[in-house]
C-alpha cells in the first residue's frame, strides 16, 4: 500500500483552477518532492492531503484513509509544516513544543529521539519567543512541532523558502535522518537544486504534473546538447541567440544563458562566429550537463 495516493484531483478557486487532474503516489518511507514555482498548485495539494481542503474532483488517501471521510484519523497520524510560519510567536521555543505535544496527548520527552538532532540547534534559545527567532531557527522549531507526536507521514510545504543556504542544507540532512526512522516525507520546493535530495520528484506547473520520476532519470532523458554562453553584453546576447536560426531554446540562467539547438550536430564554430559578427566580445561557449531546472524549462 502506498503512503499517499492521489487520483485525478482537481481544485478551483472561482475561475482560477489551481489543480488539474493531478495523480501520483508516494511509497512508504520515501522522500517525494513536488517541484515547481510559486502558483503551480503545490500548497493546494498539501491542504487537500492534510484534510484542510476538499477537492472538486478526484480522491486522495493517506495511509489508506480517505482525506474526506477519515479526516480525523489522518490529522492524528500526520505532521504538517505549512509554507508560512504558523506557530505561536508570543510563546517561547519550549512553550510551543510543550503545547503541540499536549495537543496530541504526548510529551516532548516521549519522542525526543526524533527531534534530538534538530533541537540541539534550538536548545540555546529555548527561552526565546518564537517570533524573535531567525528564519532558520523558526524552520527548525516548526519541524520539531510537526514531529512531536511521531507522525507516519510528514508534509513539508516549501520549508526552506527564505532560509539561508547553510540552513537549507542542514534541513535536508535532517530529512535524510528522519527517513531512517521510517517516516514518509512529501516536500514541496521552488528550488530546483533541492530536487536531487529527493528519491522521486513530480514536476508541476499551472496545476498540472509534467513528469514524475527519479531526479537522475529525468536528467538522463533531457536528450539535447546543452551549452552555457556568456559575453560582454548579456541582454543583447539573449536576443541574438534567440534570433539564430538553429536555436531551439534559450533562457537566462544566472551569470550565463543556456541554449540548445534543433540538431545535436550544430556547428558551434559557426555559432561562435555569428555572435562575434553581432559585436559580442569575451565570448564563453561551453558544453554542460543539464540539471533539473533545465529539464523543467524544456518541459514547459
Amino acid at each position: 500500500m502506498n503512503s499517499i495516493f492521489v487520483e485525478h484531483i482537481s481544485k478551483s478557486y472561482g475561475k482560477v483552477q489551481a489543480l488539474k487532474d493531478v495523480s501520483f503516489e508516494v511509497k512508504p518511507n520515501e522522500i517525494f518532492g513536488l517541484i515547481g514555482p510559486d502558483g503551480s498548485g503545490k500548497s493546494t495539494m498539501f491542504r487537500i492531503l492534510t484534510t484542510l481542503l476538499i477537492p472538486d474532483e478526484g480522491q486522495a488517501h493517506v495511509e489508506g484513509l480517505d482525506t474526506i471521510k477519515d479526516y480525523k484519523a489522518i490529522r492524528n497520524m500526520v505532521g504538517y509544516m505549512p509554507g508560512h510560519f504558523s506557530l505561536y510567536q508570543d510563546l517561547t521555543v519550549e512553550e510551543n513544543m510543550k503545547f503541540f505535544a499536549a495537543l496530541f496527548h504526548t510529551t516532548v520527552e516521549a519522542n525526543y529521539h526524533l527531534i534530538e538532532n534538530i533541537y540541539k540547534f534550538l536548545a540555546p534559545f529555548k527561552g526565546r519567543r518564537a517570533g524573535k527567532l531567525s528564519g532558520g531557527m523558526k524552520q527548525k522549531l516548526a519541524l520539531c512541532c510537526a514531529l512531536i507526536h511521531k507522525p507516519k507521514v510528514l508534509f513539508l510545504d516549501e520549508p526552506t523558502t527564505g532560509v539561508d543556504p547553510v540552513s537549507r542544507n542542514e534541513f535536508w540532512d535532517i530529512l535524510d535522518e528522519l527517513k531512517k526512522e521510517g517516516i514518509t516525507i512529501l516536500v514541496s520546493t521552488p528550488y530546483m537544486d533541492e530536487a536531487s535530495r529527493c528519491q522521486r520528484i513530480g514536476l508541476i506547473k499551472d496545476g498540472k504534473i509534467l513528469q514524475i520520476d527519479t531526479p537522475q532519470h529525468i536528467v538522463e532523458q533531457y536528450g539535447s546538447l546543452l551549452f552555457r554562453v556568456r559575453s560582454n553584453n548579456m541582454h543583447q546576447l539573449l536576443q541574438d541567440m534567440r534570433s539564430y536560426q538553429p536555436t531551439k531554446a534559450c533562457f537566462p540562467f544566472g551569470e550565463y544563458h543556456h541554449v540548445t539547438f534543433d540538431s545535436n550536430d550544430c556547428d558551434i564554430t559557426a555559432f561562435h562566429q555569428y555572435l562575434k559578427d553581432k559585436g559580442h566580445h569575451n565570448l564563453e561557449i561551453e558544453a554542460i550537463e543539464a540539471d533539473i531546472e533545465d529539464c523543467y524549462l524544456k518541459l514547459t
